[in-house]
């Protein structure tokens, strides 16, 4: 077996990890690179070998940093099919189309008021290239084995995300990996504890915080007392919001906080992405995957305003009422919360909560280091609103309950393999296996190649 770790090695994006296995070459994830700038031209590289050589993909989830360089890799000759879940396959459409029109729109912009120093700005893939991969997704059961060519392969479900699982390949020789894919956590607010697995002989462990515990804190009562306080002298809380899975936790929490009078009922809540609308109702359609009540699932959006186009963005970002607002992107990369927080951030009444976690070198993780300023659009705005980072929403397993999962394995891997996390919390996560498990267990370079 040869891995080629290509991706989600010394950072948390770009996951990509191809496999030589029973014949078979086959990628696990084709994400894109975020963060610094340095990571972000990884993107633009060719693939270590010609796409038209391998034979599959297989996702673990839908999140742009694991399915959002798809549109590259069949634009640039794959033709082969990209295995999913059910629900992985309805969110990767939804995810992959908003990540085209950003790009395209990033790039119009760009071109627009000259602040890009390529002429002309190009996007990494348009909204085309994005369709035609749409096109080679293939859903699969979990826990119901499939054949690539030779190799058995599984999904299973392992919270995180709607649809998100890990992933087994393996062969009659014996031979079984493992890829954790991101694994959720055991008391996540939207999705039930990740699913263990008996045997690997070689596993890709992530590490997202492989270095941390999350806080034991009630994050709902946290954020209730910062609605309160914002509210009560004027000001708007902007919640930046991954769309899809954090956006509908925050519905969850903010729903029972109404509910429970924490909260003044008569103040407006937007829920300003079209694409966390959109995956709001997949959310609903798939409710059976959800730890929510029926009831809960049905009635996340109650008594929230959903902006349907950018007019509304626009009108929204001119008031000055006080009010919840929850748009994308997450780490404000991109997207209509740019707009807002180019209107809020100067106002010391307002209040600017990201909910999870940020990769280093986005905006988002600029802003709660601290940053007196922001470049939105070319200009640095003053940052004089109030900033917070709540890691109690995150849905990631935090380091002991990443521990807890692989202690579900009957016998030890022949080797681990440790990914997808900044390489303090990596190595972090290598130290407690080899020490705590005694374990065999690496953390591989980027575009390295191990033979196991």
């Amino acid at each position: 077996m040869e891995i080629s770790f290509l991706g989600a090695v010394d950072t948390v994006t770009g996951s990509r990890h191809l496999v030589h296995i029973g014949g078979q070459r086959i990628l696990l994830d084709c994400g894109l690179f975020q963060g610094f700038k340095t990571y972000r031209t990884r993107n633009w590289l060719p693939f270590p070998i010609p796409p038209k050589d391998i034979d599959a993909v297989v996702l673990s989830h839908a999140h742009v940093d694991h399915s959002g360089w798809l549109p590259v890799l069949v634009r640039e000759g794959f033709a082969g099919r990209i295995y999913c879940s059910a629900a992985t396959r309805e969110l990767t459409e939804v995810l992959l189309l908003d990540s085209a029109h950003l790009q395209e729109e990033d790039a119009r912009r760009a071109n627009r008021f000259g602040y890009s120093r390529h002429t002309p700005a190009l996007p990494l893939y348009t909204t085309a290239d994005a369709k035609r991969a749409i096109k080679r997704l293939e859903v699969v059961g979990t826990n119901e084995p499939f054949m690539i060519g030779h190799v058995h392969a599984t999904l299973t479900p392992v919270g995180h995300l709607l649809g998100a699982c890990a992933v087994t390949l393996a062969t009659g020789h014996h031979q079984t990996l493992v890829f954790s894919g991101d694994l959720g956590r055991d008391n996540d607010l939207l999705m039930p504890p990740p699913q263990r697995i008996a045997h690997a002989d070689v596993l890709l462990i992530e590490s997202t915080y492989g270095d941390r515990r999350h806080p034991v804190v009630d994050v709902g009562a946290q954020l209730g007392e910062i609605i309160r306080n914002t509210s009560s002298r004027g000001g708007t809380v902007l919640l930046p919001s991954f769309a899809v899975g954090r956006a509908q936790a925050l519905l969850v929490c903010l729903q029972r906080l109404r509910a429970s009078g924490a909260i003044p009922d008569t103040l407006p809540m937007y829920l300003d992405s079209p694409m966390a609308a959109t995956a709001t109702t997949l959310y609903r359609q798939h409710r059976r995957l959800l730890r929510l009540s029926p009831y809960e699932a049905e009635h996340l959006c109650d008594g929230v305003t959903v902006i349907e186009n950018a007019q509304q963005s626009e009108e929204l970002t001119r008031s000055r009422y006080p009010s919840i607002i929850i748009s994308a992107s997450g780490m404000a990369t991109g997207g209509r919360v740019l707009h807002h927080l180019r209107a809020l951030a100067p106002d010391p009444r307002n209040h600017i909560v990201f909910p999870g976690f940020q990769v280093p070198g986005t905006r988002g993780a600029k802003l709660i280091e601290g940053a007196p300023d922001v470049k939105i659009f070319g200009t640095h705005v003053p940052v004089k609103a109030r900033v917070s980072h709540l890691e109690g929403f995150s849905g990631h397993a935090d380091a002991d309950e990443l521990m807890n999962w692989l202690k579900g394995f009957e016998k030890p891997p022949r080797q681990t393999f440790v990914v997808h996390g900044d390489p303090a919390a990596s190595d972090a996560l290598r130290l407690r296996i080899a020490e705590e498990l005694d374990w065999n267990v690496l953390v591989p370079e980027h575009r390295s190649t191990m033979t196991v």
